[in-house]
């Protein structure tokens, strides 16, 4: 007889969580799980004044089932179809190495149901905000192979195991055609935020890298304090300029001179401003941009200059190339044609550069703005300055594989762009105008120090038409695969560097 052993929390709003459940020759043994030292549970399982690996280890020291089926109902009602056991048992009789297997669910909220088609585990999925749901069926044995659960942890609990069952062990998706889910949550469905994860706790955000590092480790994919640093290339021709600030854009005709204007103001003065346009010839862009060239009426001899690339295929990758192929600065500085450059940033950019020559990249800190539909723009100061805390020198590019941004504004080497291929062009797969430049930061990060200006000289600037605003899940997903693919690939790098055969 398979036995499976149900984990839920005990609260008072979903205490029917593992009714729906039936399926014939199987021994339930239901433990639940509460944060309430008043609820009528043993206090081996009570929250309240323990860890919850602490609390999931004593069930699994208590138990001989094949398998656990452990429910995370602790903030929503999740109700399992009737035969949602007999689906994961099947599933796992497929899989003799089997991890655990996660499932496409269904949340409904006022009448609404919402399916929510999860991503397909691969060894990139290293992110602590992947997706797996809140139902894991997971093989007892291969729990205990990995040692159980981690009784230190405080908020990654989940993200730890899932990482150290994947090391292993197969990690299962069962998807969702149509009406395939295998439960629902009771739960309001939100809209992404790319800014959300700035909101976590600094505990949280430390917890999550120590997490990654060690799975980085037992993968032969940690990369060690300076290992490997170069010096970064010498440039092959003369370079006129100090800094190349290319910004590509499409019809963005209402931001571009507070771009171009916050360049210009700039206390390093040889600079250079390339805008690549990526609309045609009709791009409204454009006569915005002439103004402030020879002839425009905003034209100043004495400040920098402005170079105008007309494409007509939108691509930001391209946009970014072919600027990088006319510059005649040193260094290559991001500009979103939607955001602003503090005045100091080029010489801070600089400063950290001149510091230390291993360094192949700087990345600054960040404000983030707003633009109401009224035109003001108000500092958002519920976001504190970005300063991505998580480039810490010595773990900085380990931890980049955990999250989804490198910061900004990003600057590079004109030359080591050409050396290491050029930006992306939506030819990775699943990029679509999306993380162009992310590849580029992950192989230079591989031989070469990140440098920091932990000062903000950025501003973001928020808008209700910003590719950042009010993404949907569908956007999400496919931005999440196309830097998930960028993120496998750097771990088998990082893997033959260190020498370490990946089976």
């Amino acid at each position: 007889m398979t036995s499976v052993t149900i984990i839920h929390y005990i609260n008072n709003h979903n205490l029917k969580v593992i009714q729906p459940v039936q399926s014939d020759n199987i021994e339930f043994q239901p433990f639940g799980l509460s944060h309430d030292s008043h609820n009528t549970v043993d206090p081996m399982l009570n929250l309240e004044n323990q860890t919850l690996g602490q609390a999931l280890n004593s069930i699994i020291a208590s138990i001989k089932s094949d398998y656990i089926l452990y429910i995370d109902n602790d903030m929503n009602e999740v109700s399992l179809k009737e035969s949602s056991l007999d689906l994961f048992l099947l599933t796992s009789s497929r899989h003799a190495n089997l991890g655990f297997v996660y499932a496409d669910y269904v949340i409904e909220s006022n009448d609404k149901t919402d399916e929510i088609h999860l991503l397909h585990h691969h060894v990139g999925r290293t992110r602590d905000n992947q997706d797996y749901g809140r139902v894991f069926f997971i093989n007892t044995k291969a729990l205990l192979d990995i040692g159980g659960f981690d009784e230190n942890l405080k908020h990654n609990t989940m993200y730890d195991m899932k990482l150290k069952l994947s090391e292993k062990h197969e990690v299962v998706h069962i998807s969702n055609r149509y009406s395939g889910s295998l439960y629902s949550v009771q739960a309001s469905k939100t809209s992404a935020n790319v800014f959300d994860y700035l909101l976590a706790s600094k505990d949280a955000q430390l917890e999550a890298e120590l997490v990654v590092t060690e799975h980085l480790k037992r993968m032969g994919a940690y990369l060690a304090p300076q290992q490997g640093y170069h010096a970064r290339p010498i440039e092959k021709t003369n370079t006129e300029l100090t800094a190349s600030i290319i910004i590509p854009v499409n019809d963005r005709p209402e931001f571009i001179g507070t771009a171009i204007e916050s360049v210009q103001a700039q206390t390093i003065k040889d600079v250079e401003i390339i805008i690549a346009v990526n609309g045609g010839q009709n791009d409204t862009t454009i006569p915005i941009v002439k103004k402030y060239q020879v002839g425009g009426e905003h034209y100043d001899a004495n400040k920098p200059p402005v170079h105008l690339i007309i494409l007509d295929i939108n691509n930001i990758g391209m946009c970014l190339n072919m600027g990088a192929l006319q510059a005649k600065g040193k260094y290559y500085v991001q500009l979103d044609s939607d955001d602003r450059l503090k005045p100091d940033a080029v010489e801070k950019i600089v400063a950290v550069y001149n510091s230390d020559e291993t360094i192949g990249m700087v990345i600054g800190s960040y404000e983030v703005w707003e633009k109401k539909d009224n035109g003001n723009l108000f500092r958002m100061e519920e976001i504190p300055v970005v300063t991505h805390d998580e480039w810490t020198e010595d773990n900085g590019r380990n931890n980049l594989l955990r999250i989804n941004g490198a910061g900004a504004p990003r600057s590079i080497p004109i030359q080591l762009i050409k050396e290491i291929g050029f930006f992306g062009m939506n030819d990775d797969p699943y990029a679509r105008n999306y993380g162009e430049d992310y590849d580029m930061v992950l192989h230079i990060s591989e031989k070469y120090k990140i440098g920091r200006v932990w000062d903000p000289i950025y501003e973001v600037i928020r808008h209700s038409g910003g590719t950042d605003h009010a993404i949907d899940q569908h956007t999400v997903d496919r931005n999440d695969n196309a830097k998930d693919h960028m993120r496998y690939h750097a771990i088998r790098r990082r893997q033959a560097q260190n020498g370490h055969n990946n089976g």
